[in-house]
Protein backbone atom coordinates (compact mmCIF):
# COMPACT_ATOMS: atom_id res chain seq x y z
CA UNK A 1 0.00 0.00 0.00
CA UNK A 2 1.10 3.54 -0.62
CA UNK A 3 0.38 7.10 0.40
CA UNK A 4 -0.06 10.13 -1.83
CA UNK A 5 3.61 11.08 -1.92
CA UNK A 6 5.30 7.80 -1.06
CA UNK A 7 5.18 5.35 -3.94
CA UNK A 8 7.91 3.16 -5.42
CA UNK A 9 9.48 3.68 -8.80
CA UNK A 10 8.51 1.17 -11.44
CA UNK A 11 12.08 -0.18 -11.58
CA UNK A 12 11.99 -1.21 -7.90
CA UNK A 13 8.85 -3.34 -8.21
CA UNK A 14 9.03 -7.09 -8.79
CA UNK A 15 8.00 -8.64 -12.11
CA UNK A 16 5.08 -11.02 -11.62
CA UNK A 17 4.10 -13.54 -14.29
CA UNK A 18 0.83 -12.49 -15.91
CA UNK A 19 -0.26 -16.12 -15.90
CA UNK A 20 1.33 -18.05 -13.04
CA UNK A 21 2.25 -21.75 -12.90
CA UNK A 22 -1.30 -22.57 -11.74
CA UNK A 23 -2.78 -20.81 -14.77
CA UNK A 24 -4.06 -17.86 -12.72
CA UNK A 25 -3.77 -14.08 -13.08
CA UNK A 26 -2.19 -12.58 -9.90
CA UNK A 27 -5.05 -13.04 -7.44
CA UNK A 28 -3.55 -10.72 -4.84
CA UNK A 29 -4.92 -7.84 -6.94
CA UNK A 30 -8.58 -8.95 -6.78
CA UNK A 31 -10.67 -6.03 -5.58
CA UNK A 32 -7.55 -3.86 -5.12
CA UNK A 33 -7.24 -0.27 -6.27
CA UNK A 34 -3.95 0.49 -7.94
CA UNK A 35 -1.65 1.25 -10.83
CA UNK A 36 -0.17 -1.49 -12.97
CA UNK A 37 2.40 -1.83 -15.74
CA UNK A 38 2.14 -4.56 -18.37
CA UNK A 39 5.19 -6.03 -20.11
CA UNK A 40 5.61 -8.33 -23.10
CA UNK A 41 7.53 -11.62 -23.16
CA UNK A 42 10.92 -9.79 -23.27
CA UNK A 43 9.87 -7.57 -20.32
CA UNK A 44 9.46 -4.53 -22.56
CA UNK A 45 6.91 -2.14 -21.07
CA UNK A 46 3.72 -2.00 -23.16
CA UNK A 47 1.03 -0.23 -21.11
CA UNK A 48 0.49 1.54 -17.79
CA UNK A 49 -2.98 1.90 -16.35
CA UNK A 50 -4.90 2.24 -13.11
CA UNK A 51 -8.09 0.67 -11.85
CA UNK A 52 -10.53 0.23 -8.98
CA UNK A 53 -10.02 -3.53 -9.45
CA UNK A 54 -6.56 -4.28 -10.82
CA UNK A 55 -7.36 -8.00 -11.23
CA UNK A 56 -10.40 -7.38 -13.47
CA UNK A 57 -8.44 -4.87 -15.53
CA UNK A 58 -5.57 -7.32 -15.99
CA UNK A 59 -8.05 -9.97 -17.11
CA UNK A 60 -9.59 -7.55 -19.63
CA UNK A 61 -6.18 -6.52 -21.01
CA UNK A 62 -5.13 -10.17 -21.36
CA UNK A 63 -8.11 -10.82 -23.63
CA UNK A 64 -7.63 -7.62 -25.65
CA UNK A 65 -3.83 -7.80 -26.03
CA UNK A 66 -2.91 -11.45 -25.46
CA UNK A 67 0.52 -11.21 -27.10
CA UNK A 68 1.57 -8.18 -25.04
CA UNK A 69 0.68 -9.52 -21.56
CA UNK A 70 3.43 -11.69 -20.07
CA UNK A 71 4.64 -9.76 -17.01
CA UNK A 72 3.06 -7.27 -14.65
CA UNK A 73 4.15 -4.88 -11.92
CA UNK A 74 1.59 -3.19 -9.71
CA UNK A 75 1.23 -0.81 -6.80
CA UNK A 76 -1.99 -0.84 -4.79
CA UNK A 77 -3.39 1.99 -2.68
CA UNK A 78 -5.74 1.97 0.30
CA UNK A 79 -8.41 4.48 -0.79
CA UNK A 80 -9.59 5.43 -4.27
CA UNK A 81 -7.99 8.68 -5.37
CA UNK A 82 -7.77 9.54 -9.04
CA UNK A 83 -5.12 12.15 -8.21
CA UNK A 84 -2.84 9.60 -6.54
CA UNK A 85 -3.42 6.99 -9.27
CA UNK A 86 -2.71 9.49 -12.06
CA UNK A 87 0.40 10.72 -10.21
CA UNK A 88 1.82 7.19 -10.04
CA UNK A 89 0.87 6.46 -13.66
CA UNK A 90 2.51 9.69 -14.87
CA UNK A 91 5.62 9.11 -12.76
CA UNK A 92 6.04 5.62 -14.22
CA UNK A 93 5.55 6.89 -17.78
CA UNK A 94 8.15 9.61 -17.13
CA UNK A 95 10.49 7.04 -15.56
CA UNK A 96 10.17 4.94 -18.72
CA UNK A 97 11.53 7.87 -20.72
CA UNK A 98 9.04 7.81 -23.57
CA UNK A 99 5.31 7.55 -24.05
CA UNK A 100 4.26 3.96 -24.68
CA UNK A 101 2.26 3.06 -27.76
CA UNK A 102 -0.21 1.39 -25.40
CA UNK A 103 -0.74 4.73 -23.67
CA UNK A 104 -0.90 6.77 -26.88
CA UNK A 105 -1.76 5.68 -30.42
CA UNK A 106 -2.67 2.08 -29.43
CA UNK A 107 -4.56 2.99 -26.24
CA UNK A 108 -7.92 1.97 -27.74
CA UNK A 109 -6.65 -1.60 -28.21
CA UNK A 110 -5.98 -1.75 -24.46
CA UNK A 111 -9.02 0.11 -23.15
CA UNK A 112 -11.92 -0.55 -25.55
CA UNK A 113 -13.79 -3.71 -26.54
CA UNK A 114 -12.34 -5.66 -29.47
CA UNK A 115 -13.96 -4.55 -32.74
CA UNK A 116 -14.24 -7.79 -34.72
CA UNK A 117 -15.33 -5.96 -37.89
CA UNK A 118 -11.70 -4.99 -38.52
CA UNK A 119 -10.72 -8.66 -38.12
CA UNK A 120 -13.08 -9.98 -40.80
CA UNK A 121 -11.65 -12.24 -43.47
CA UNK A 122 -12.10 -11.22 -47.13
CA UNK A 123 -14.88 -13.81 -47.44
CA UNK A 124 -16.65 -12.53 -44.31
CA UNK A 125 -16.44 -8.95 -45.60
CA UNK A 126 -17.88 -9.98 -48.98
CA UNK A 127 -20.77 -11.83 -47.30
CA UNK A 128 -21.44 -8.92 -44.95
CA UNK A 129 -21.51 -6.37 -47.79
CA UNK A 130 -23.64 -8.55 -50.06
CA UNK A 131 -26.71 -6.44 -50.94
CA UNK A 132 -29.05 -9.46 -50.76
CA UNK A 133 -28.33 -9.79 -47.04
CA UNK A 134 -30.82 -8.01 -44.82
CA UNK A 135 -30.00 -6.52 -41.44
CA UNK A 136 -30.65 -9.81 -39.63
CA UNK A 137 -28.33 -11.74 -41.96
CA UNK A 138 -25.61 -9.11 -41.52
CA UNK A 139 -25.97 -9.30 -37.72
CA UNK A 140 -25.63 -13.09 -37.92
CA UNK A 141 -22.43 -12.73 -39.97
CA UNK A 142 -20.99 -10.25 -37.42
CA UNK A 143 -21.95 -12.57 -34.56
CA UNK A 144 -20.18 -15.48 -36.29
CA UNK A 145 -17.06 -13.34 -36.79
CA UNK A 146 -17.18 -12.49 -33.06
CA UNK A 147 -17.47 -16.19 -32.20
CA UNK A 148 -14.50 -17.02 -34.46
CA UNK A 149 -12.32 -14.30 -32.91
CA UNK A 150 -13.44 -15.34 -29.41
CA UNK A 151 -12.47 -18.96 -30.15
CA UNK A 152 -9.04 -17.82 -31.42
CA UNK A 153 -8.43 -15.79 -28.24
CA UNK A 154 -9.54 -18.63 -25.97
CA UNK A 155 -7.36 -21.14 -27.85
CA UNK A 156 -4.35 -18.84 -27.49
CA UNK A 157 -4.98 -18.32 -23.76
CA UNK A 158 -5.46 -22.05 -23.23
CA UNK A 159 -2.14 -22.69 -25.00
CA UNK A 160 -0.52 -20.28 -22.53
CA UNK A 161 -1.96 -22.32 -19.66
CA UNK A 162 -4.72 -19.97 -18.47
CA UNK A 163 -7.08 -21.83 -16.13
CA UNK A 164 -9.58 -19.09 -15.26
CA UNK A 165 -12.97 -18.87 -16.93
CA UNK A 166 -13.30 -16.19 -19.58
CA UNK A 167 -16.85 -15.14 -20.47
CA UNK A 168 -17.60 -12.60 -23.14
CA UNK A 169 -20.69 -10.41 -23.07
CA UNK A 170 -23.10 -12.11 -25.53
CA UNK A 171 -25.10 -8.92 -26.20
CA UNK A 172 -22.04 -7.09 -27.54
CA UNK A 173 -21.29 -9.84 -30.07
CA UNK A 174 -24.31 -8.72 -32.11
CA UNK A 175 -22.64 -5.32 -32.41
CA UNK A 176 -19.36 -6.91 -33.49
CA UNK A 177 -17.66 -6.23 -30.16
CA UNK A 178 -15.92 -8.57 -27.73
CA UNK A 179 -15.66 -7.59 -24.09
CA UNK A 180 -15.69 -9.54 -20.86
CA UNK A 181 -18.93 -9.94 -19.00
Amino acid sequence: MTTETNFPSLATLEYLPYINADGQIPEQFQGKIGVYAIFDQEKVLQFIGYSRDVYLSLKQHLVRQTQQCYWVKAQTIERPSRTVLESIENAWITENGNVLLGNSEHKEKWTHPIDVKVLMTTEEQANHQNPVNDELAQMKIIKNVARRVEAEILTELEARGLQIQIRFNPKLKEEGLLDLK
